[in-house]
């Protein structure tokens, strides 16, 4: 007969943790039961055994409920993490009919390419990458992935095949249940979990991952392979389709990347949402790093705070390597090393965003040390401040594209330089978009989401369409010795970059940190 004390080791050793005690499960505890059945039988009543029988089995049903109610997964759950996720949600802020909803939207895209013809799709996970060994750096999942499947797992697959009479089935490879990996790295989801979990047709593990290739191959002899073989993600992967390529002369491989961009370009509303909260938060941590600075610090001192003010406010991490610039630093554009001092009458340039449930937010503020603009600094800041508002204002009242924005804002650059007499003589002559080219040479701006440069295959000279998310960013740089300026604007390099969101009705800066010289010295100087 089952002891009460087998079932009761089985209950602490579940609720323990302990991977090695979770071993003993209830098919062990059926085999005790029909082992002690016989000798049960012999000395009790057949009325009183059924009785028995049945409160066993009752009991032995429970604990199967409870292992199957504990299941352990590889991300965040509405049960494990009620803070972070909703009910419904596969991630926080997405419902799983989401990542269904975009699998069957790219199936489309790939068969209007070619309705007649069988499509393979794989798009692989990012991998744990090691700073050396066995110390991995923070994992961060390959954005087109996690777009189509909403898996936050490293070392996984998505293999989707379509075809005219069945539109989509997608199949997940994902690596296996291991009680010694799992203690090291942390629960995974597993292939038996996968399919009801992230909402796919299958799962198989993912050494899997070419014998599949073979059998489709074998099943439907030709198809077309879209894989991103030019900038492989995943090495594993990226070997697996050489081998299957080269084994089997297979041609017909194309890229599936920019059909994803198309997709990942125009936003949804729950995108909108996580994007917007992830503007706020790196909003107001560029503001608390207005509030503290002060002659002595150090840019790293700048970069703590946003980064401190950034993560206890939700998001996972800044979402680049943040360019926090004092003096003349600010006049390399990708200046990352933040190690200078701040000196008394200099500016700090800060670009900085974080990332929010995958989502990137890119603002740039600039600001003086002491929390007074000087009058040179002032009237350069003004131009720039003026260049920006009236680029936003052209996003507003009609389409244009990022490439016309340029256009504009060298034109403008020029313009308002000549008009505020700060140009030398030799610089007069110059055609004001060769001088606003020459005092700015980035872009404007560039499309936002998942990635802080976005959709990279898609061009800047499209119009800008509702759903887009896109960086306005006009800058000026003035190194000393600069022959274009006057001896008084030289070490300034000064950018104001905003996040803009193209709406039907005109576009919205969801990006709100202060940005007025009248907003930014009062606070600049509320922390003092």
């Amino acid at each position: 007969m089952l002891r009460q004390r087998e079932v009761i080791y089985f209950l602490r050793g579940y609720s323990s943790g302990s991977r090695v005690k979770m071993k003993l499960s209830t098919k062990f505890l059926r085999m005790k039961f029909l082992r002690n059945e016989t000798s049960f039988f012999s000395s009790t009543s057949h009325s009183a055994a059924k009785v028995e029988i049945g409160r066993q089995f009752t009991q032995i049903a429970s604990l199967e409920n409870t292992l199957q109610r504990k299941k352990t997964f590889g991300q965040p759950t509405p049960e494990s993490h009620p803070h972070l996720l909703k009910p419904g949600e596969l991630v926080p802020g997405f419902l799983l009919k989401e990542f269904k909803d975009r699998r069957e939207s790219l199936a489309q895209k790939v068969l209007n390419v070619d309705h007649n013809s069988h499509h393979v799709i794989i798009i692989p996970s990012s991998c744990t990458q090691y700073m050396t060994e066995k110390i991995p750096y923070v994992f961060r999942q390959n954005s087109d992935f996690r777009y189509l499947t909403g898996c936050l797992e490293p070392e996984s697959v998505l293999l989707m095949l379509i075809s005219h009479d069945k539109l989509c089935e997608s199949t997940l490879f994902v690596r296996q249940k291991s009680v010694h990996s799992e203690l090291w790295e942390g629960p995974r989801t597993g292939v038996d979990n996968a399919p009801q979990f992230f909402g796919v047709d299958r799962a198989k593990p993912n050494s899997k991952l070419l014998e599949e290739l073979y059998e489709l191959k074998k099943a439907l002899d030709k198809f077309i392979l879209w894989y991103d073989y030019s900038a492989p993600v995943n090495s594993y992967v990226q070997q697996t389709v050489a081998k299957f390529v080269g084994d089997t002369k297979f041609e017909a491989l194309v890229s599936v990347k920019s059909k994803i961009h198309e997709m990942r370009l125009i936003k949804s509303p729950a995108e909108q949402i996580v994007l917007k909260e992830s503007a706020e938060i790196a909003s107001r941590g560029i503001e608390s790093a207005m509030a503290v600075t002060k002659p002595g610090l150090t840019e790293h001192h700048l970069f703590a705070t946003v980064d401190y003010f950034c993560r206890i406010n939700g998001a996972e991490h800044l979402a680049y390597p943040p360019v926090v610039a004092t003096g003349t630093n600010a006049n390399t554009i990708h200046y990352i090393d933040n190690i200078q001092q701040v000196k008394e009458g200099e500016m700090i340039l800060m670009d900085s965003g974080c990332e929010l449930h995958g989502y990137c937010s890119d603002i740039t503020r600039t600001w003086p040390a002491n929390g007074k603009f000087t009058d040179p600094q002032k009237t350069l800041y003004d131009v720039v401040l003026s260049i920006q508002l009236e680029l936003i204002d052209k996003c507003l009242k009609k389409q244009v594209t990022l490439d016309e924005l340029f256009k504009d804002m060298c034109n403008l650059l020029g313009k308002r330089l000549k008009e505020a007499h700060v140009l030398r003589k030799n610089a007069e002559g110059l055609k004001p978009n060769e001088l606003g080219f020459e005092l700015c040479p980035h872009h404007v701006g560039h499309y936002l989401g998942m990635d802080v440069h976005d959709t990279a295959t898609i061009n800047r000279d499209i119009p800008l369409k509702e759903g887009m998310l896109i960086t306005i960013e006009p800058g000026i740089y003035v190194k000393a010795g600069c022959a274009l300026l006057r001896p008084e604007f030289h070490d300034m390099g000064i950018r104001i970059e905003d996040d803009v969101l193209i709406k039907g009705s005109g576009a919205e800066v969801i990006s709100n940190a202060v940005k007025t010289p009248t907003d930014i010295e009062k606070m600049c100087n509320s922390g003092k």
